[in-house]
């Protein structure tokens, strides 16, 4: 599928700033960084969510614990996406029960990827708390689930597909909507 740009929503330094007023609401809401963990889910999730730990890290001189979340399994279109699903690793350095999460993915569409982190996450213990951070909201839920952490409302239509770039997989960071291009 090629793809069009059709608009630039964020540049690097836009999503620096929206990453460390995350960050900080973060560690207002939690008051502090106690009892905190930071997960990422596969892929892009993770990048944002290593980049938020190392910013708390910084501005409350404290080692945060920090995972990587694969949901793959646990999609509940698993079936119609691939006869070979691409599953990722999770890891997950300390035990999730008793502590404050907050997932973090880079793009809130249906709901549907949030609700199978969530399964994953119940299967690996009882966390304190889920907060979720979210770079771009787009719209379109189809689930009850909201960021408590949100880096930008972008309303699209659902044609339209959000591309979120990280400099560790994509060697450089932007957000772009684009249009599907048709072989004419």
């Amino acid at each position: 599928m090629n793809l069009r740009e059709k608009t630039i929503v964020m540049t690097e330094e836009d999503m620096d700033r929206v990453l460390r007023r995350i960050a900080n609401e973060i560690v207002e809401k939690n008051r502090g960084v106690g009892d905190l963990v930071i997960l990422g889910i596969q892929r892009r999730g993770v990048h944002l969510a290593s980049r938020i730990r190392n910013m708390l890290r910084d501005s409350e001189g404290s080692k945060i614990p920090s995972g990587e979340l694969d949901i793959t399994l646990y999609r509940d279109d698993l079936a119609v996406l691939s006869d070979d699903p691409v599953v990722h690793s999770t890891s997950i350095p300390v035990s999730i029960s008793g502590k404050n999460l907050v997932l973090v993915d880079d793009v809130l569409f249906t709901g549907r990827t949030i609700r199978a982190a969530l399964d994953a996450l119940m299967d690996l213990g009882r966390p304190a708390s889920v907060q979720l951070a979210i770079l771009i909201d787009r719209g379109h839920r189809e689930l009850p689930i909201q960021p408590d952490y949100l880096g930008k409302m972008v309303p699209t239509s659902s044609s339209e597909i959000v591309e979120v770039k990280v400099k560790e997989l994509d060697g450089e960071d932007r957000v772009v909507i684009c249009d599907r291009e048709v072989a004419i």
